[in-house]
This record gives C-alpha cells, structure tokens and sequence, in this order.
C-alpha cells in the first residue's frame, strides 16, 4: 500500500511538478526568451566597447567628441536633424 501511495505522488509530480513533463514547454519557450535577449545585450556591449575603443586610443575622433559633447549638451543646430535612441 505504502509503495503505491509513494508510487502515485511521485508519478503526479514528475508530470504535474514544476520540473516536470508539462512544464517544459514553458521552459523552452522561457530558454528562447532568454537568448534572445542575451544576443540583444552582447550587441549592445560590443556597441559599448567601439565608442570606447574610438576614445581610449589616445586621439578621439572629432565625430564621436562631436556626438558625445551634442549629447551631454543636449545642442543641435537649426539645420539638423536629430534622432533619439
């Protein structure tokens, strides 16, 4: 009787449990999710590290001082357009 009862409880979570066969599709689809945004921050980072690359040289390009000071100044001039990200 007991090994029945032991047999029944596990046999329902291994199906029904937070880990078990029903729920692995949500984990997949959680897995995907989770890679894309993975790949949506490495981009940024290697985003990041160019414009770092382009200042720490020792000589900053005159577009990316431009782009910085306009950005910390929040200046454009009247025959520009801006775009914000």
């Amino acid at each position: 009787m007991l090994s029945i009862g032991c047999f029944a409880y596990f046999g329902f979570h291994s199906w029904h449990g937070a880990y078990g066969l029903n729920s692995a599709a949500a984990l997949e689809l959680r897995r995907v999710e989770l890679t894309q945004r993975l790949a949506q921050l490495n981009e940024r980072r290697q985003d990041l590290e160019r414009k770092v690359q382009l200042m720490s040289d020792g000589v900053v390009e005159a577009d990316m001082l431009d782009e910085q000071a306009r950005s910390m100044l929040n200046v454009a001039r009247e025959d520009e357009i801006v775009y914000f990200n």
